[in-house]
């Protein structure tokens, strides 16, 4: 089943085009990874798809139902999650209550409610409370519970934010560099989280740099360059593919 659809999606700023005519498919269950050079249009493509920017051309359907136009907390109340390239985590707070905040996103309780302390609410929040638990030990996190986000290192912060998105109990999450300033035994660990993610029922499209990681975790490569699609298809293909060697050493093709 193709969960996501993506159609001719182009964006321009200035006279800069970003995304340039970009077609794919995410099936369910799968793994895809986006990648490219710096540049290439990655994370204006990411943030097309999940309503943080608009098309200029194109059209991003989740499972049946057009996303162009529409809010990104539309989005995550379909089923999309997503993290960031620069995390965007609440200092002030802890891990566990981070991660609580994307569990009590899918709450149907009202401000007034919480306020209150009304029983729906407080049932919500306890039910929050065992998400976000459960989360943090499914991420490998759980002994960074307690500590406020301001003092946690980069890679755990990421890792919190993963947590943070799969508590919105989404069906599909899009994880912006989720190896960045993560060690070699924490990277090796996120390729265990992710298979964990799929293995639960998450499909997953991830934009990395890590090579490692994407040629070990991906079912498929998505690959821009300067805008364009120039590949698609499994790992092995990928690694062979002269457009994406010409455009990862710099070089030009053969063709030109």
């Amino acid at each position: 089943m193709t969960m996501l659809k993506v159609r001719g999606v182009s964006r321009r700023f200035g006279g800069l085009t970003a995304v340039d005519d970009v077609s794919f498919d995410v099936h369910e269950g799968q793994i895809k990874a986006l990648i490219g050079p710096n540049g290439a249009g990655k994370s204006t493509l990411f943030n097309c798809v999940t309503g943080f920017d608009t098309p200029h051309e194109g059209s991003v359907e989740f499972k049946g139902q057009q996303l162009v136009g529409r809010r990104p907390q539309v989005a995550v109340q379909m089923g999309l999650a997503r993290t960031f390239q620069n995390t965007q985590l609440f200092d002030e707070m802890t891990a566990h209550e981070n991660v609580m905040v994307g569990a009590a996103a899918r709450h149907a309780a009202g401000f007034f409610a919480a306020a209150l302390r009304l029983p729906t609410a407080l049932a919500q929040e306890q039910e929050a409370a065992a998400t976000a638990s459960r989360l943090l030990r499914r991420t490998g996190i759980e002994e960074w519970a307690d500590t406020f986000a301001a003092d946690l290192p980069a890679g755990i912060r990421r890792l919190v934010e993963i947590a943070r998105a799969l508590a919105t109990d989404p069906s599909m999450v899009l994880l912006d560099e989720p190896a960045a300033g993560l060690n070699a035994t924490e990277t090796a660990e996120l390729v265990e989280t992710l298979r964990r993610i799929r293995d639960d029922g998450v499909t997953v499209l991830v934009v990395e740099h890590d090579m490692g990681l994407v040629m070990e975790v991906s079912d498929e490569i998505l690959v821009l360059d300067r805008g364009k699609k120039i590949a698609e298809g499994p790992p092995r293909m990928i690694q062979k593919d002269p457009l994406v060697i010409a455009a990862y050493l710099g070089e030009e093709s053969d063709d030109g």
